[in-house]
């Protein structure tokens, strides 16, 4: 199923309110020429997608739009937002297809220039824990269509937080930076936003040269029970290649786990990113996780699930690629193969001519 790429479910006055508060910031970005020739535009991004399930058998069908705005206000403000629309089409047993269609907004905030070292964000944020969450979640990011089964660590289910964060670099140079966030988000159970009362934060160091990056991660819920979620990431992007390694820990209180994926572009066997060769990319994903004790909140599987996916990308011109991808999930539960295929387009839109 694909259910769990969505993962905060929207009562319906939710809904209402992302898609008015979208089109909303889309018509801001189609003030008159005269005044935003006085700024950097506006830019409409995002991803857009036909992508298919086949998981134990059945089979998904599932049309996806992600599309973002950025809207930037002086040279110290700016407002950005993500919106997630799908419909899922599956199969009812002994009955054809049915369909459910979800819309929700994943983010709108408000990103404030307080200096060199820091930025602070207001409103709906994406939580940062991990990496995933705040890099990988837009479809055209992803490697494979399902979210890592330990993707709920440290975002406490929602995925996002309602309230304040800071983030900045502390320092930066040739040869290293470092950079970090950390949040509060209260409890809200409005249907306009949904977050947990929590806090938390990260820190990760890059090194250039070698393209190394690696970070840890701190996560507390702050609700009727207090718990502790703790992650690191590694990344691996050696310069000038086409190769890119990238995995996560995560703990909870009853489970832990970790993923890893790994992907190489052909480029330099095929002479270029854009020759025939150059546009093949196989991708290679494994992951587990482990139960320590019960627990239904954490997101993590009942039991302890193993999974391992191979997949091969083939980008074509015009932003368009196409992903398939053969997976085998072991568990107590029972072992099942899942087959997935996507074709997602990128768009890039600035609405305007910058200033630059």
């Amino acid at each position: 199923m694909k259910t769990d790429r969505v993962n905060k479910p929207s009562p319906p006055q939710r809904l209402a309110h992302a898609i008015s508060a979208f089109a909303i910031l889309c018509a801001l970005c189609g003030v008159s020429t005269s005044a935003s020739a006085q700024q950097d535009p506006a830019i409409i991004s995002g991803g857009i997608g036909f992508l298919t399930t086949t998981n134990g058998g059945n089979t998904n069908y599932i049309p996806e739009a992600r599309p973002v705005a950025v809207l930037p206000l002086g040279d110290h403000l700016q407002i950005e937002t993500r919106a997630t629309i799908l419909s899922n089409f599956f199969h009812r047993t002994g009955d054809g297809y049915d369909h459910f269609t979800f819309k929700t907004m994943d983010y709108l905030q408000a990103d404030v220039k307080a200096g060199s070292h820091a930025t602070i964000v207001a409103g709906e944020f994406l939580t940062p824990f991990g990496t995933y969450n705040e890099r990988l979640t837009q479809i055209w990011n992803q490697t494979f269509q399902d979210l890592p089964l330990i993707y709920g660590v440290g975002t406490m289910n929602t995925g996002s937080g309602l309230g304040g964060m800071v983030r900045g670099n502390v320092f930066a140079n040739d040869r290293a930076s470092v950079s970090y966030a950390a949040y509060y988000s209260a409890n809200s159970t409005s249907g306009y936003f949904g977050a947990e009362r929590s806090s938390g934060g990260q820190a990760q160091v890059y090194l250039p040269e070698s393209g190394v990056e690696i970070g840890a991660s701190y996560g507390r819920s702050l609700g009727a029970v207090h718990e502790n979620f703790e992650g690191m990431h590694l990344w691996w992007q050696p310069v000038d290649t086409g190769f890119r390694f990238r995995s996560e820990f995560g703990r909870a209180p009853h489970a832990k786990g970790y993923w890893f994926e790994t992907d190489y572009r052909l480029q330099q066997l095929g002479g270029g990113a854009d020759s025939a060769l150059g546009r093949l990319e196989p991708v290679f994903r494994m992951q587990q996780t482990f139960r320590d004790a019960p627990d239904n909140n954490d997101g993590l599987p009942f039991v302890n699930t193993k999974r391992a996916d191979f997949g091969l990308d083939y980008h074509l011109p015009h932003e368009i690629r196409v992903h398939t991808s053969y997976g085998r999930q072991f568990s107590p539960d029972g072992n099942v193969n899942i087959w997935e295929t996507s074709l997602v387009y990128r768009l890039l839109i600035p609405t305007w001519k910058s200033k630059h």
